[in-house]
């Protein structure tokens, strides 16, 4: 029978949020995928735990993942561990539980702290609805185009950056966005955790000189309803109707139509066409 691939969840920054069953499953997988082996090695030490580590990341993962598919058939358990947080969230993990699946190994998981959650609960912003973006991508079309998606999200979107590109997506945010709330979160759990609630106007400026340090999560404010209602362009109800007519349809037919699309009276944009005609009898069909 195939192993198990355990999804192994560690912490964001302080080691006592490691969980008794995550720490127990690491010393009883036969082996253990770690994002960057240095940084997962000071996590077994200080746990005293001596399970074989094999190098698992963004580079290597089409190298290494069928090997590693091959050990569970075989019979081996593996843990599947990040740097911090939740392997598979904005993380090569998940190519691995895919071949896992896809191959028929069973996948089990040991859930622990991550950074999108407990930023949410931590910024005092609305977060009802939020939506993951992750890393922003250094290809600046696609990194362009992301945004522009973004610009009429109805959602708090949450993001990953990294101290050294920090200023430059806050310039990003503020230039296609607009100047929205924003929480900045910095070193979750740490010892200098910290939260600033600002504007990504304010925030360009607070963060400019970049002598900046610590991983963040960025929590940016939607648009309200109401925004992005005021920014639709409107559509003239009685120009449309006028097309709607010289399409063939009737001038009452063709302000119930236009109506309807933009949300006008139709009586009213039935009274400007006959105004417009030099004012026929009658009134609208209801």
């Amino acid at each position: 029978m195939p192993g198990t691939l355990y999804i192994v969840g560690t912490p964001i920054g302080n080691l006592g949020d490691f969980s008794e069953r995550g720490k127990e499953t690491l010393r009883q997988v036969d082996f253990i995928c770690a994002e960057d082996t240095r940084v997962t090695a000071k996590l077994l030490n200080h746990f005293e735990i001596r399970s074989e580590l094999v190098s698992y990341h963004e580079h290597n993962r089409m190298e290494k993942g069928p090997g590693i598919v091959e050990r569970l058939l075989a019979g081996e358990s593996c843990a599947v561990v990040t740097d911090a947080g939740m392997p598979a969230i904005s993380d090569p993990g998940i190519d691995l539980v895919r071949l896992a699946r896809e191959a028929g190994v069973p996948v089990a998981t040991v859930p622990g702290p991550t950074a999108v959650a407990t930023a949410l609960a931590f910024s005092g912003m609305n977060v009802t609805r939020f939506s993951f973006e992750g890393f922003l991508t250094v290809n600046k079309p696609k990194r362009r185009q992301h945004l522009e998606e973004l610009k009429s999200e109805k959602k708090t979107m949450v993001f990953y950056e990294a101290p050294h590109k920090l200023v430059s997506t806050l310039r990003d945010l503020y230039e296609t966005l607009g100047d929205r709330r924003i929480a900045i979160i910095k070193e979750l759990t740490k010892i200098h955790e910290s939260a600033v609630l600002t504007t990504l106007s304010e925030a360009v400026t607070l963060f400019g000189d970049g002598r900046i340090k610590g991983e963040f999560v960025l929590i940016v404010e939607a648009k309200t309803e109401e925004e992005l209602a005021a920014e639709a362009p409107q559509t003239d109800p009685v120009a449309l109707a006028r097309s709607l007519m010289a399409a063939g349809l009737s001038l009452n037919e063709a302000a119930k139509r236009a109506a309807k699309e933009t949300g006008a009276k139709k009586g009213d944009v039935y009274r400007a066409l006959t105004a417009e005609d030099g004012g026929e009898d009658g009134a609208p069909d209801a």
